[in-house]
């Protein structure tokens, strides 16, 4: 298998000389920094990952989509199992910083569910948790003790008939702080792996478990996100749906351990979401 460097230097979108560099993080992909005389870019290599749900076609569009409605970066060049998108020069969110930066982050998100479908073009997927939980339990089945992931399906489907009908917004359903980016006047928004059409309850879910945001935040989360304070109802729904977004985590992480050939340390990640996950599942309980 070609090199990462070889592969970048023989893209045709470069201007003169390049010098690159490995960008840390990535958790489905291998990212690089390439500087050339057009300026800094950020490429992303990676294939499909059918047991994620990662389709690049999607990523791409997504992206593309964002860009036109600047949110994300401009992509500068795309072809199977590459992504060259413009380096955004800033300062990458800690969990910390999302929740300082709650009124800028909740208005990017708003902006991607009703400012990305005008523009996105082509075919779009569906990212429905409760379907991507139940696909994750029969990719480990075998894999992990079956009591365990009973349990763990049982939940998900005692969440799922909670949440109830939705309204469908276009979501990014991948809101860790990293994919948040500061550059000193705006936020950015990145890495459109898991994009598709979904709950608004999933992205607010995501935003405050991945975050770890108090009770207080996640209210002030809500009422400016729809406009009033959240009814008893929404609650119960968004609490349920944030539940089943720390259970993506931790089977992610399950199907990580199996799948990935990346050096990151996925039993921590999966311990750790575990933990996120049972405190709220212990909050949607006690509504």
């Amino acid at each position: 298998m070609p090199e990462a460097s070889d592969i970048i230097a023989g893209l045709g979108c470069w201007s003169g000389r390049i010098a690159i560099a490995p960008l840390a993080g990535g958790l489905t992909n291998r990212n690089y920094r390439v500087d050339d005389a057009a300026g800094r870019h950020v490429v992303r290599l990676g294939d499909d990952i059918p047991h994620h749900h990662i389709l690049r076609f999607n990523e791409l569009a997504a992206s593309r989509a964002a860009a036109e409605a600047g949110i994300s970066p401009a992509v500068e060049h795309a072809q199977p199992g590459i992504l060259v998108t413009r380096f955004i020069d800033g300062e990458t969110l800690t969990a910390e910083r999302v929740r300082q930066e709650l009124p800028r982050a909740l208005d990017l998100v708003c902006r991607v569910h009703r400012e990305m479908p005008a523009h996105l073009r082509g075919p779009a997927l569906v990212f429905w948790v409760f379907h991507v939980l139940r696909d994750y339990g029969h990719g480990l089945a075998g894999r992990r003790p079956a009591a365990e992931l009973a349990a763990l399906l049982d939940k998900a489907a005692r969440l799922e008939a909670a949440v109830g009908p939705v309204d469908l917004v276009f979501g990014h359903n991948d809101l860790l702080a990293a994919n948040f980016i500061d550059d000193g006047d705006r936020l950015w928004l990145v890495d459109w792996d898991y994009a598709g059409f979904n709950s608004p309850l999933f992205d607010l879910g995501g935003l405050a478990s991945n975050n770890g945001f108090s009770v207080a935040e996640e209210a002030v989360m809500l009422e400016a996100y729809f406009g009033a304070p959240a009814s008893a109802g929404l609650r119960w729904r968004y609490t349920a749906m944030k539940a089943a977004a720390a259970l993506r985590e931790v089977l992610w992480g399950m199907v990580s351990e199996i799948h990935s050939t990346l050096e990151v340390d996925y039993v921590a990640y999966t311990e750790a979401n575990l933990r996120r996950f049972e405190a709220a599942w212990t909050d949607f309980q006690g509504l």
